[in-house]
């Protein structure tokens, strides 16, 4: 009985102690640790809100202490806010009493959403601090960020609350044909684009050198029946590629420089003509380019694809002039030539390094599953002085149907395949198709997983090329030697 009556005031104890929500704590004495004593939000268009950042704080002493008071010095009227472990606080902005456990830690999350009119005019970034406790025990750590002003293309609000839509594939898409006055992008400023904005037909846009334009998410652009694109970059001198057209997303943090899949296309329809594309960077797209069958020839040089979901050319029965390009890092392939067409490739790196093996750096095809007829003649697709390589063990890949031509030749060209008794892939043997191929040798480009695919004077490709083919300067603007070297890229000697 005595042994019952014991453990039941035990139980009475362990109750209680488990329901206090009180702690025994002493005041912070102002020696909080912190994982930085900055936090940099990166930089963010106007009004479109913020990654989420994180500062740890640390109690490295024996106490349990009190923090009175944590708040952004801006109090309310900060643009940033936060969560305290967990806790919202009044607004996100002010939080009082956090109890932080000796040698703890806790998480605060900072946001923020900002204009361009909350920013120093003088050098655009927005600041404001966390405060922990005041006077004599006051510490603090800086926010800063900067805020980025940009012309927002987007679709109009119709009056029942709908937005504005244009038709792509017979479907209603949130969209916006581009007024005569929206025709011309400059580089005075970004773009930011929501939905897709469509070029209307007889007109042509035109992107001047230096043009940045940011796509949000399942945003693109339609270059339809009868229209035109103009990209006029040029070549650049500094690494910031400020003669460069650029498009990616609108997410600028650098956590998403490299992430696949964060806006849709650049697709030009069936009967969009008289295009040409010079200096563009395209980034982490679906698919970078889709050409639907346009009406004439397209020419593009020195441009470079790199981190798309699906594609990063993926052209149906279309006419290109390939001179200078890269592609790199596609979900299904860098270059897919589908439905027949017509194809000329020079001095061209094909690569790809997706991370799964069901890949290809480029893909021929005369049919299409689902079209009528299912296929169509390739009448001819000719690569020169190029690189088609990847971490697949096949990079390079033939669909033929006998019932449409299929023309093709690879020419002084480095690629990636494996051994196989398929009479298309015979490279030293079948000279109709093939001629001079140097076959799984490592061009050894500088950074790949960087998108870097220079190469040097170790490279298999160094001096392989072709002089009665050679592109005289390379995509940046650097004069080729003779013979030349295989790919977009003349050789140079890398930092050490």
């Amino acid at each position: 009985m005595r042994q019952n009556f014991i453990l039941f005031i035990f139980g009475i104890i362990i109750a209680f102690s488990s329901c206090r929500t009180d702690f025994d704590t002493v005041a912070s004495s102002g020696d909080l640790k912190f994982s930085k004593d900055t936090v940099y939000l990166d930089t963010v268009f106007k009004n479109i809100g913020s990654s989420t950042y994180q500062l740890k704080v640390y109690n490295r002493s024996k106490n349990d202490i009190s923090i009175p008071i944590v708040q952004l010095k801006k109090g309310l009227n900060s643009k940033y806010r936060m969560t305290v472990d967990g806790m919202s606080g009044n607004q996100g902005k002010i939080f009082k009493d956090v109890t932080l456990l000796a040698k703890d830690s806790l998480y605060i999350f900072i946001e923020t959403t900002a204009d361009i009119t909350d920013a120093d005019p003088a050098d655009f970034l927005y600041t404001d601090e966390i405060q922990f406790d005041s006077g004599a025990n006051l510490q603090e750590v800086a926010l800063v960020t900067l805020i980025q002003d940009a012309v927002f293309l987007y679709p109009n609000q119709n009056p029942d609350g709908t937005k504005e839509k244009i038709q792509i594939d017979d479907k209603d898409v949130d969209g916006f044909y581009l007024e005569e006055n929206e025709l011309t992008f400059t580089n005075q400023k970004p773009y930011v684009i929501y939905g897709y904005a469509g070029v209307p037909e007889n007109k042509t846009v035109t992107f001047e050198a230096g043009t940045r334009v940011h796509f949000h998410a399942n945003s693109g652009l339609y270059v339809g029946n009868k229209a035109s694109l103009q990209i006029n970059g040029t070549v650049s001198t500094t690494e910031k590629l400020e003669n460069e057209v650029v498009f990616e997303g609108d997410r600028l943090e650098s956590i998403y420089s490299d992430i696949p899949g964060q806006w849709k296309s650049v697709i030009f329809e069936k009967g969009s003509a008289n295009h040409s594309i010079n200096h563009l960077t395209l980034k982490n797209a679906f698919t970078g380019l889709e050409f639907r069958s346009p009406s004439n020839t397209i020419e593009i040089k020195n441009s470079q694809i790199y981190n798309c979901a699906e594609y990063g050319i993926l052209a149906q029965n279309a006419h290109i002039i390939g001179e200078n390009m890269v592609i790199n890092y596609s979900g299904i392939a860098s270059l897919s030539c589908v439905y027949g067409g017509n194809y000329n490739f020079t001095h061209c790196t094909f690569n790809n390094n997706w991370s799964n093996s069901s890949h290809f750096a480029v893909n021929l095809s005369n049919r299409l599953s689902g079209a009528v007829p299912e296929t169509n003649p390739l009448t001819n697709a000719v690569f020169n002085n190029c690189i088609i390589y990847g971490s697949s063990t096949n990079e390079f890949n033939l669909e033929k149907s006998t019932n449409a031509a299929f023309v093709y030749q690879l020419n002084n060209c480095l690629l990636k395949f494996g051994s196989t008794t398929n009479a298309d892939y015979q490279f030293k043997t079948d000279t109709e198709h093939y001629n001079n191929i140097i076959l799984n040798e490592n061009p050894k480009y500088y950074n790949v997983s960087r998108n870097q695919l220079n190469i040097d004077k170790t490279s298999s490709a160094f001096a392989k090329g072709n002089p009665a083919y050679i592109i005289p300067t390379d995509i940046l603007g650097i004069t080729r030697t003779s013979p030349p070297d295989l790919g977009a890229y003349q050789s140079k000697d890398f930092p050490k």
